[in-house]
């Protein structure tokens, strides 16, 4: 059987890397993209010396030139949490827009199936419950989390239009929360947050009252997920997420019982335009690709403690 060639954009990212690593134990060639704005050069070890596997540090909201043939393109090259985006919202917008529109004309000359990364956040602070992916949001464009929302908007719209326009194999997924190993210390969302703060016996920060919900996905889950919306021959969005939903409160109190932790809780205000509920109607994904998520809470939450740990003994370590 030929080689398959594989160009993911945001490989030393959290799921990129993840992506990768899966690709290439399977036989594929992978060309991984990044510029490190927020990406780890450390996410790539497991993978970097593999023959399978080229690294091209490249900015893809510049065009991008590829010899090789591609058949997949990837693309997760984004700043993705509020922490990132919020210190870089101009760079948000150019790799929603720019890199989108450099990665799909890739995809267009190669003619390779194209699969964009989306995420739970275009539904925006969402009217309904759970969310579908015929929905269609409740975003203010002009707050802070704008940049990431209609950025990620904005890429959904090009996506469709190269796929009428050009009769193009697209892909979107709609990515909800989603945490495991390799996210970083200081992401800035929930559970990476949660976890630091509990293992080195600081106050655990909770924003509002904790009772905002939302769902999570351990990595292994997502990346299996986006393999089976890669290979089928399905077109329209689809949510990749965990219907399991809980408070923050609650995810708070489990992370304290795992970690063992002393740490104490604090609440402090919520941050504009923070959505009060956030929970994936996955019944496109159970029925066009026969995917369910199986790892459960508290089995994702004990590999990626263990994970931090780690981090941050070498993080001491270095210090």
């Amino acid at each position: 059987m030929t080689q398959k060639n594989v160009l993911i954009t945001g490989v030393a990212g959290f799921i990129g890397s993840h992506l990768a690593e899966i690709f290439v134990h399977q036989g594929f060639r992978v060309f991984g993209v990044d510029n490190f704005l927020t990406g780890a050069e450390e996410n790539l070890i497991p993978f970097k010396r593999e023959k399978n596997f080229s690294l091209i540090e490249h900015n893809v909201s510049h065009e991008l030139e590829v010899t090789d043939p591609v058949d997949y393109v990837l693309h997760f090259a984004s700043p993705a949490s509020p922490a990132d985006y919020l210190h870089f919202p101009i760079p948000t917008l150019k790799v929603g827009a720019l890199g989108t529109h450099n990665t799909l004309g890739l995809a267009k000359a190669k003619h390779a199936v194209y699969l964009l990364a989306s995420t739970s956040e275009v539904y925006g602070d969402p009217l309904i419950h759970p969310q579908t992916e015929d929905y269609w949001g409740n975003v203010n464009p002009v707050g802070p989390r704008g940049v990431y929302d209609e950025a990620k908007r904005f890429a959904e719209a090009l996506t469709m239009a190269y796929q009428r326009v050009h009769q193009m194999d697209t892909k979107i997924a709609r990515i909800f929360n989603t945490y495991g190993p390799r996210m970083r210390l200081n992401d800035g969302r929930a559970i990476p947050n949660f976890i630091t703060q509990a293992l080195t016996g600081n106050p655990i920060t909770v924003f509002g009252k904790g009772t905002q919900t939302r769902s999570f996905c351990y990595i292994d889950d997502t990346v299996s997920g986006l393999q089976k919306l890669l290979f089928s021959k399905v077109k329209d969005p689809v949510n990749i997420g965990n219907p399991d939903e809980m408070t923050l409160l609650e995810l708070t109190r489990k992370v304290i019982e795992l970690t063992g932790s002393k740490s104490q809780i604090v609440f402090k205000p919520l941050p504009q335009d923070d959505p009060k509920q956030r929970c994936p109607d996955i019944t496109r994904a159970k029925t066009l690709l026969g995917w369910v998520p199986k790892v459960s809470l508290e089995e994702g939450l004990k590999h990626t403690i263990v994970y931090f740990k780690k981090s941050l003994g070498a993080k001491e370590a270095v210090g």
